[in-house]
């Protein structure tokens, strides 16, 4: 039996950077299957405020976690890395190469790097009496919530801002299910053993950038966001971490509380630009990453710049 370690490409950028693009013709070119990296995009009927990929634009590749989740319900770095492990060893033995494709850092990094979450891996019947707690602190406002962490936890309370609910909620959690405290938490990041990888990103200029994700939003706008958003409220989703999203948490109040559509569509645009930001930040500090340039390059210079690195890792790797 070998002992080859399977073989990952990973693709990161900031939102609108082109990656989606580039993951397809990268799977049509080495073989490949597809795994979202995006922390929303796991959630149904959140199509558009999420820039989901459909169905026509997968161009028959096979993609996995996209829609598995309703928006209710919670998603994090640890539930991510539980269910990738086992997709990326069932790509690799079906002669595939798994791909993941996405801009939520963290989730990629709990995967390539040894983040070990054993110690949040609890039973069935402990994780509903945690959800039945949680259900119970929905009704407490933000500052409730905080004050509440801090009985507990007053390191992650000073480090966490109030309105910052998903880690406030995050820390709660933990402390929850392990009766321990996220500030002293350790992580192991030493790189994994499981896996050659091969981390590719696309980058250009912030102006550039600033533009496509401008751009972004008009179309998601045309393409009918507040509706969904709408359709999303009068499900009951409104009070859902999800809705919190970049996307989502703009638009909310253009539809509960009149407010004007071309302010909440200036929000979205600037908070996508922070956010794409910080996505930069995390990625060229966190990750050993080999960039392409998006403004120097065409879609087809990058995948032959991409593929000539894969072989090269292959070559070298046996």
């Amino acid at each position: 039996m070998s002992n080859k370690k399977p073989f990952l490409v990973v693709i990161v950028g900031p939102t609108a950077s082109g990656k989606t693009a580039l993951s397809i013709e990268l799977a049509k070119a080495i073989d490949g299957e597809v795994i979202s990296g995006d922390s929303m995009q796991v959630y149904r009927g959140m199509n558009i405020g999420t820039a989901k990929i459909t169905e026509t634009e997968m161009e028959g590749i096979p993609h996995h976690l996209i829609d598995i989740l309703d928006p209710d319900e919670s998603f994090s770095s640890y539930d991510f890395q539980q269910r990738v492990k086992p997709l990326i060893e069932d790509i690799t033995a079906r002669g595939k190469v798994p791909i993941i494709a996405g801009g939520t850092g963290l989730y990629i990094q709990s995967v390539i790097y040894d983040y070990r979450f054993d110690d949040e891996a609890i039973s069935p019947e402990r994780a509903q009496q945690v959800q039945e707690q949680m259900n119970m602190l929905k009704t407490y406002t933000n500052e409730e919530l905080h004050d509440y962490l801090g009985t507990f936890d007053p390191e992650s309370q000073q480090a966490i801002h109030p309105n910052n609910r998903q880690r406030v909620e995050r820390a709660i959690v933990y402390y929850l299910k392990t009766k321990k405290v996220m500030s002293k938490r350790k992580k192991s990041t030493q790189l994994t053993e499981n896996y050659d990888t091969l981390i590719a990103g696309i980058e250009m200029s912030r102006e550039i950038l600033y533009q496509r994700i401008n751009n972004r939003v008009d179309i998601m706008l045309s393409q009918g966001l507040l509706d969904e958003v709408q359709e999303l409220i009068e499900q009951g989703y409104v009070s859902c971490q999800s809705m919190q999203a970049i996307g989502y948490k703009e638009m909310i109040p253009v539809i509960t509380d009149g407010m004007d559509v071309d302010v909440a569509t200036e929000l979205l645009k600037q908070h996508s630009r922070n956010y794409a930001k910080r996505q930069m930040t995390w990625f060229k500090n966190k990750l050993n990453v080999h960039w392409l340039d998006r403004e120097k390059m065409s879609l087809t210079s990058m995948l032959s710049e991409l593929t000539t690195q894969i072989n090269k890792r292959r070559n070298e790797n046996g």
